[in-house]
């Protein structure tokens, strides 16, 4: 179903609208290049570490058995569990409220669990695109922007690149077919001044996954 006061080429399922506002609502002159939103298993496991999370419960279970306190190894046990249902429960509502929208013009995202936010960044302002890939399909991409423009971390997050704090960088977060998606970022992006993108190679694997090389490509 199409939202009539959004772009024609969104429609309600894409995810959460904008409901008008310019911000954050493609003008009908602009072309819709990509739209999308993250993957869950693969926010759930990047952005909000449910993997990480179960490494240290199922260590500490693990130690209580060890010194026989089996009162303390049946509540961490139910409190790894509520974790885990919790953090799945956020990394839910933040995909549910995240949409990513790539135009001629700019890069829109749709954001915000509590509180809405709508970022909107004119291609223009665009420096350099740099894609970390989360598998073989799945990557985060983060935007370095040029100019005075600064966006605040907390506003972004988790749709922020981590540990850049003084000058925060926007990122797209467990972005299917992300090699994809950095490309046509990039040829946009192209139009107004060449940016640098970053890649990083992923080879093909026969059964472990491998250490991913980073190598640099100039679009």
């Amino acid at each position: 179903m199409i939202d009539k006061r959004d772009h024609p080429a969104i429609s309600k399922a894409d995810g959460p609208g904008a409901n008008g506002d310019p911000m954050g609502t493609p003008a009908l002159t602009e072309t819709v290049l990509w739209k999308g939103r993250p993957g869950l298993p693969v926010l759930t496991r990047t952005a909000f570490h449910l993997g990480s999370f179960a490494v240290y419960m199922a260590a500490m279970i693990l130690l209580a058995v060890f010194f026989g306190n089996a009162d303390s190894a049946i509540f961490l046990t139910g409190l790894a569990v509520f974790g885990a249902v919790v953090i799945q429960l956020i990394a839910w509502q933040c995909m549910r409220s995240t949409l990513y929208i790539l135009t001629d013009v700019r890069l829109i995202m749709r954001i915000g669990m509590a509180v809405e936010t709508r970022i909107n960044i004119p291609l223009k302002h665009i420096k350099s695109a740099d894609l970390n890939m989360r598998g073989r399909e799945h990557g985060d991409i983060a935007v370095e922007l040029g100019g005075e423009r600064l966006l605040g971390y907390l506003l972004l997050w988790p749709h922020a690149r981590p540990f850049h704090f003084a000058r925060p960088q926007p990122m797209l977060r467990a972005v299917p077919e992300a090699q994809k998606v950095a490309s046509i970022l990039a040829e946009a992006c192209a139009k107004y001044a060449p940016i640098e993108q970053n890649l990083t190679e992923v080879k093909e694997r026969d059964a472990s996954p491998a250490k991913p090389e980073l190598g640099g490509v100039t679009a």
